[in-house]
């Protein structure tokens, strides 16, 4: 190393100084980028030709040479069996730095992994640089760093990344750490329908969050010694609910003459109880309304009704499902310097062609989808997009594509795939063109104005 005194002044600057080193004395510390690459063919193009552009490395206290940038060339030259090398040796630097430096080199060159990326973060948390510190270095966006960071603090996320997965799929795979039923369900899209991740991940989620709820509704019942049984089903003859029956004096039943309970939703998707007597006929209850039944109504479900009921149902949950995907979608697309390609047409055709968009739109579904703070108490005529657009003149388009968003939002139902309307299909398929993958259910939609 040389150094180089600037006239009468004690202020040393260090100048990086070029050396001939055996590679298999230089040693390298924890890269970035975990895959070396060492194809065959470099090398042998490192056997026949050296190395050619020098090794840049920085010498440490007990005289050690550590490889900074080029660990890839070194390895190929101790295993290429190369005597000297081109090494610049340079002041040593930072930890932080030297992780952040061969992090934006390899992202310039586009030579880094998603999971070599991971672990860069993952080092650099380590050594105490925060999310916000490496998104400002590297040039990533915070939440990009955040769901690396996620991802690599549990088995599944790192092994997904270890797979040659994405973050952003590894860091799903650690959100269902410990359900092995689900992972091997998101496996499988994964391999086979990666464009369908997000919603199917939405379903399960929708679907863990169901369960949990309806085992703490359970568990509160049974701890009252409530007894709990499965729905009655047509002309059941052991179970039937309260409301249908009479006393065998002739009056209505009532709650009181209840002796268990099944479990329902309502209209909102809180759980809720609905009386049943178990044992009616022989308890003297008699069905209400079977002297006016029609033989049609009798019996239970042919297989073909219970089929399409179960299939109802399911869409009308996959379309909860996916409406959560979508809303968060456009809140991203939203969210970018840019507004789409194409939005002012769309806006004036949703104006012009279903004014009800316009006029409908849910405050709180546009303000959300903009970006806007949501401020207040919901109360009559509350709409957090109004205060927002009342407070900032910038980027006025977002909000009017979140309002015209919002307010076709509000026209789609979780049963609209049974019969969608136009305005439907013309705004799914808006974003469609913009990017968006629809799920199944949306994609009846889609595919019902062809």
């Amino acid at each position: 190393m040389t150094a180089i005194a600037e006239n009468s002044t004690a202020t040393t600057v260090t100048v990086p100084a070029l050396e001939w080193l055996d590679p298999s004395t230089l040693t390298v510390d924890v890269n970035v980028r975990k895959d070396a690459a060492l194809t065959p063919s470099f090398v042998a193009s490192i056997k026949e030709h050296g190395v050619m552009e020098p090794v840049i490395a920085h010498r440490k206290d007990d005289g050690t040479v550590h490889v900074l940038m080029g660990q890839r060339r070194t390895r190929a030259a101790v295993e290429a069996a190369r005597g000297l090398i081109p090494v610049m040796v340079i002041e040593s630097p930072e930890e932080a730095e030297r992780i952040v430096t061969q992090v934006v080199e390899n992202i310039q060159r586009a030579a880094l992994t998603e999971a070599d990326e991971a672990d860069a973060y993952h080092q650099l948390s380590l050594i105490g640089v925060s999310a916000s510190q490496i998104a400002k270095k590297t040039g990533r966006t915070k939440t990009t760093v955040e769901g690396a960071l996620k991802a690599k603090a549990s088995d599944a996320g790192t092994a997904a990344l270890g797979r040659g997965w994405s973050i952003e799929e590894a860091l799903i795979m650690a959100e269902f750490e410990g359900d092995p039923e689900r992972t091997l369900e998101l496996e499988s899209v994964i391999m086979d329908e990666p464009d369908q991740l997000h919603h199917v991940a939405q379903q399960l989620r929708d679907e863990k969050e169901r369960a949990a709820a309806l085992a703490a509704f359970t568990a509160e019942l049974e701890a009252t010694g409530t007894s709990i049984v499965d729905a009655p089903g047509y002309s059941d003859e052991e179970v039937a609910r309260v409301a249908s029956l009479n006393r065998a004096d002739g009056e209505r039943a009532t709650e009181d003459d209840g002796n268990a309970v099944y479990i329902a939703t309502d209209g909102t998707g809180a759980h809720i109880t609905v009386p049943v007597i178990v044992g009616w006929k022989e308890l003297g209850y008699k069905d209400r309304y079977s002297y006016h039944s029609s033989p049609a109504n009798k019996g239970p479900m042919t297989d073909e009704q219970k089929a399409e009921r179960k299939t109802l149902i399911e869409n009308n949950k996959k379309m909860e499902s996916a409406t959560v995907v979508r809303r968060a979608w456009v809140a991203g697309l939203l969210g970018k310097k840019q507004a789409p390609k194409g939005w002012q047409y769309f806006t004036v055709h949703a104006i012009t062609h279903h004014p009800e968009v316009a006029s409908g739109y849910d405050g709180e579904v546009a303000s959300t989808m903009a970006g806007a703070k949501i401020e207040g108490d919901k109360s009559w005529a509350w709409n957090p997009l109004r205060d927002h657009v009342a407070k900032t003149t910038t980027r006025p388009e977002v909000s009017l594509i979140a309002l015209i968003c919002a307010g076709y939002e509000k026209t789609i139902a979780k049963d609209s795939w049974r019969s969608p309307h136009q305005s439907h299909r013309d705004y799914l398929n808006q974003l469609v063109t913009w990017g968006y993958t629809a799920s199944e259910t949306e994609q009846i939609i889609i595919d019902s104005g062809k």
